[in-house]
């Protein structure tokens, strides 16, 4: 490898790094019910909160699906934006182990 590509090499370790301390800060929001389940998720799909409109809580069964369906909302924004902003960064190679 000569030295320019060594160069790059490191400027792409430097920068996939300040994405992914980026993306432990950013948080998208899944809803589901018409928001009367909220759940926010970081870029690097750690769940950071959940909120439940009181009246969902008279049905178990109906609440349980309303989460569920929040959570699989907000992870998968989450993980679009992780792709989108190493897609950026890569342009647009999929590199294992990276999001």
């Amino acid at each position: 490898m000569n030295r320019n590509m060594m160069k790059q090499a490191q400027q792409l370790q430097t920068k996939l790094l300040q994405i992914q301390q980026e993306l432990e800060t950013l948080v998208v929001e899944g809803t589901s019910g018409g928001g009367v389940v909220k759940i926010e998720v970081t870029g690097k799909q750690e769940i950071k909160s959940v909120v439940i409109d009181p009246e969902a809580v008279e049905d178990i069964e109906l609440l349980q699906d309303l989460v569920l369906t929040a959570i699989n909302d907000a992870m998968e924004k989450s993980q679009q934006l992780a792709s989108e902003k190493m897609g950026a960064v890569t342009g647009g190679l999929n590199i294992p182990g990276l999001t």
